[in-house]
């Protein structure tokens, strides 16, 4: 029923912040126009905010990144999935960069197989969690903490990296859309992103499809500038097309069920 598909689309939108049309559509097996009828009605109740390919809540309309401790308990098992397949990437004596995010510090707990692994980062979560496993070679890059990421910043974190050649790097986003690449909500974080991943070998970008054809402040780098792109199931397929095209791995099969 319309009603029940309205307040569906709604939790829909406070669990993920941002969906797209394409995502809606295929949610309830109904029409675009279907799906845009019940939008302008949310709309109109200040609930959402259109954008383009999809909505955002209303909240978001300024860019002041969401805080750290709100967006680490939204989708769960999705971003472990997702940190399990970015695991099983990392070898022996492998130097990697993990970034900040709710996402890319699941993996903590799939590397403790791997030995003489060296783990650089600014996030205040993956130094405490890498150090609590007391087996990693833990480089913390230091700077000023930005609270609503949990992670440091500033020239000095930018002087660190300078000095490591990083094997691999596993990255967050705020959002990911064709046009726009790898966007973020903070400035001063996105210069350090986009400084990582012109340093490094392999570049892995972890995200779930929530975060698929959403726009934040910032880009980065763009979507062709990856090797790899790690998600908890396949997304549509002109993203599939495009990184099919610009020779960037899809990555969706747990190897827990392998």
């Amino acid at each position: 029923m319309k009603i029940n598909r309205i307040q569906k689309i709604r939790e829909l939108l406070e669990d993920n912040r941002s969906i797209s049309i394409n995502t809606l559509c295929e949610t309830f097996n109904v029409s675009k126009y279907t799906i845009r009828r019940d939008i302008n009605e949310l709309e109109k109740t200040g609930v959402l905010k259109k954008v383009y390919g999809g909505v955002v809540l209303q909240e978001q309309e300024h860019h002041s990144p969401e805080p750290f401790s709100l967006r680490e308990n939204r989708n769960v098992q999705q971003k472990k999935k997702i940190a399990r397949i970015a695991a099983s990437l990392v070898r022996d004596g492998d130097i990697i960069y993990i970034d900040s995010g709710t996402t890319t510090m699941h993996m903590l707990p799939f590397l403790v197989k791997h030995q003489n692994l060296t783990i650089v980062t600014a996030s205040v979560y993956v130094i405490n969690a890498a150090a609590a496993l007391n087996q990693f070679n833990i480089i913390a890059t230091g700077g000023s903490l930005y609270m609503p990421s949990m992670a440091f910043v500033g020239p000095s974190v930018l002087n660190c990296l300078n000095d490591y050649n990083i094997s691999k790097a596993f990255m967050a986003s705020t959002g990911v859309s064709i046009e726009h690449g790898i966007t973020n909500a903070s400035p001063m974080e996105s210069e350090i992103k986009r400084a990582v991943v012109q340093k490094a070998g392999q570049k892995y970008l972890l995200v779930d499809t929530s975060k698929l054809d959403v726009t934040s402040l910032i880009s980065y780098c763009g979507l062709r500038d990856l090797d790899g792109i790690i998600m908890e199931k396949t997304p549509s397929s002109r993203y599939v097309d495009y990184l099919e095209q610009n020779n960037v791995a899809l990555m969706t099969k747990d190897p827990a069920l392998t």
